[in-house]
């Protein structure tokens, strides 16, 4: 089972995978992690009681890896509660390299099925609480078990 900690500037957030829900977006951000992409990014746009967001490159939402991955909504998990990571994107199979983290199931139920869950913060959540925009995406470390 795959593992990441995604390592900020505010702290550390252990991560579980969706690898059977959403084989090809887990692979997708693992690829990516381990070749630094994620290295010295910004969480370029924090909702409070929503979500946190990063993984672009520019710093501003427009960015990505280049290309684009399919959504995958099927699987048992694909709901956005609070710690889930998610793929973003700009309509159906168009996510690359950003994801954002849920603060709550209160004004996320509406992403169920639209956006593609692949993973869940486990530990570190009073991080994802602490991360405010503009904060720091450290690294992410892949851990592979």
């Amino acid at each position: 089972m795959k593992k990441a900690i995604i390592k900020t500037n505010k702290g550390d957030m252990k991560v579980d995978f969706y690898e059977e829900d959403a084989p090809k977006a887990v692979a997708n951000f693992t690829k990516l992690a381990k070749n630094g992409f994620y290295d010295n990014l910004t969480w370029h746009r924090v909702i409070p009681n929503f979500v946190i967001q990063g993984g672009c490159p520019k710093g501003d939402g427009s960015g990505g890896p280049g290309y684009t991955i399919d959504c995958e909504l099927d699987g048992k998990n694909q709901y956005h509660d609070r710690g889930v990571l998610s793929m973003a994107h700009a309509g159906r199979n168009t996510g690359g390299s950003q994801f954002f983290i849920c603060h709550s199931r209160d004004n996320t139920k509406h992403l169920d099925r639209h956006h593609t869950a692949f993973g869940k913060v486990t530990e570190g959540l009073d991080v994802l609480d602490a991360i405010r925009q503009g904060d720091s995406i450290v690294a992410v470390e892949v851990i592979e078990s």
